[in-house]
């Protein structure tokens, strides 16, 4: 396929993606959040709760009935489609972006000597054990909380640490967020929805229960997704040593920040948590941050740097398609954008899984010229 045609399809693709998953996760923040602020109705003839709320101009009062009314009004709105295309989308991305070129996004020889068939074939197994095995755990330990959730943070944890094991290292944490979003998705498919069409036939405590329970905890797994999602900016992160463990702990900060908006939302403002979220953001910086980098002992010239970019990086960075748009060919692009070399380099980043072979002494030439330039 035409590169330029290639390009515009992975910008659809993402853009969908991005709407999806905004859609999804705005409704999934608003319900948590309405249901926190629900009050029993005093003017209703059945039982409801309610909550008044002012947007756009105007005043608004929302009511939720504690039954099934007798007669169910039309047009009943449902929350469904916004999953379903955010899951759908993802999944055609990381098939276009990772399973159809397998041998070099996916696999890293110097993490696991897999074939990119079993590599493709382990990862879409993961994607279905995830559901299995969280779905299993919710049922198993129903109506324990506290222990379902230290559960399901042993089984992310393990899932974090698995992967990495397996896959070059920034595919790894966009699978453990992919098996994730599975999970959520799933919930959304197999649990909630059809909990609602239970409620259609009337009174169904339990569906009822067992939907809001995965509603709340698709509501918590959101922020970790969303790290995951963004995490392939940012090389420090899964190029980092023990990189599972940065993976688990930024996405349990990012779960900690979700029990402060949802215990607001419930009329309780707990600063402990933003404050607490912070330092151990300060705290991950500190451990992953890179040691002092070791420059060369003469000056490094634009054409040795060429020289080794030309031998060890343009076979990917050409020509409009480049990845993040980096046209390594181009000179003036290699000079404007010798700070991002440098900190692709740097943490060995690039090239995936060294497949180029660059050595050590090229990779300290290059970095030294790209930091120098940039001074």
């Amino acid at each position: 396929m035409d590169p330029y045609v290639t390009e515009w399809l992975d910008l659809l693709l993402r853009w969908l993606h991005v709407i999806a998953g905004i859609v999804w996760i705005g409704t999934s923040f608003y319900f948590v959040a309405l249901d926190s602020h629900l009050r029993p109705a005093e003017r209703e003839e059945e039982p409801a709760d309610e909550a008044w709320e002012i947007h756009g101009g105007g005043f608004y009062r929302v009511v939720k009935l504690r039954g099934v009314p007798a007669e169910i009004p039309r047009p009943l709105y449902w929350f469904k489609w916004e999953a379903y295309t955010t899951w759908l989308s993802g999944f055609v991305l990381f098939v276009v972006l990772y399973y159809a070129r397998a041998g070099s996004a996916l696999v890293d020889p110097e993490v696991a000597d897999v074939s990119a068939a079993t590599a493709v074939v382990v990862s879409v197994a993961l994607l279905v054990a995830a559901w299995v095995v969280y779905d299993a755990l919710c049922r198993l330990l129903a109506g324990r909380e506290l222990l379902l959730a230290l559960a399901i943070v042993a089984l992310v944890t393990a899932a974090s640490y698995g992967v990495t094991e397996l896959y070059a290292a920034r595919a790894a944490f966009l699978q453990v967020g992919a098996m994730l979003g599975t999970i959520m998705a799933a919930n959304v498919l197999l649990v909630i929805i059809p909990a609602h069409r239970r409620l259609l036939r009337g009174p169904a405590p339990e569906a009822g229960r067992r939907g809001k329970q995965r509603s709340v905890h698709n509501n918590y797994l959101t922020l970790p997704v969303v790290f995951t999602m963004i995490a392939g900016h940012f090389p420090q992160t899964y190029s980092a040593g023990h990189a599972w463990a940065v993976l688990v702990a930024l996405m349990a900060v990012g779960a900690w920040i979700r029990v402060f908006f949802n215990l607001r939302h419930a009329g309780r403002t707990v600063w402990e948590i933003p404050v607490t979220a912070a330092l151990a953001i300060a705290a991950i910086a500190v451990w992953i941050r890179p040691a002092e980098t070791q420059l060369a002992t003469r000056p490094v010239s634009f054409q040795e740097a060429r020289t080794i970019v030309d031998l060890r990086c343009v076979a990917c960075h050409f020509g409009t398609a480049a990845p993040a748009g980096l046209r390594l060919d181009d000179d003036g692009v290699l000079r404007a954008r010798a700070g991002d070399v440098a900190r692709q380099v740097e943490t060995g980043a690039m090239p995936p899984g060294n497949r180029t072979g660059m050595t050590n002494i090229e990779r300290t030439l290059l970095i030294t010229w790209a930091l120098k330039s940039t001074e």
